[in-house]
């Protein structure tokens, strides 16, 4: 059964994918409670329903935001490489800050 505070759970996903080796890279953030409101600031500056279709390019990164609130995702989209700019880029650096370090391995 799920805490009472679940569907305050927030988490942000980015996934970078492509470039000359075609690899992924994903970050995720969880921000606690205390630091929800900013955010969520950040979350709702971005223009969700007016997102373009990401662009094909020989060599460019494709990225996939995800926001989910519990374990429901409430907003997702792909960008192209040149589409991450604005408050997307805010968001996307503001996601890659606060990701934990990855662990070496695999």
């Amino acid at each position: 059964m799920p805490e009472p505070d679940d569907e305050e759970r927030w988490s942000v996903l980015v996934v970078r994918s492509g470039g000359l080796a075609g690899l992924s890279k994903q970050w995720r953030a969880e921000p606690d409670r205390d630091r929800l409101p900013r955010w969520q600031q950040l979350v709702e500056s971005c223009p969700w329903d007016a997102a373009p279709p990401a662009a094909a390019g020989a060599d460019r990164y494709q990225w996939r935001i995800e926001v989910h609130r519990g374990d429901t995702a409430v907003h997702q989209v792909r960008l192209g490489d040149q589409q991450v700019e604005g408050p997307w880029r805010t968001l996307v650096d503001e996601v890659r800050r606060a990701a934990p370090a990855p662990s070496r391995g695999r």
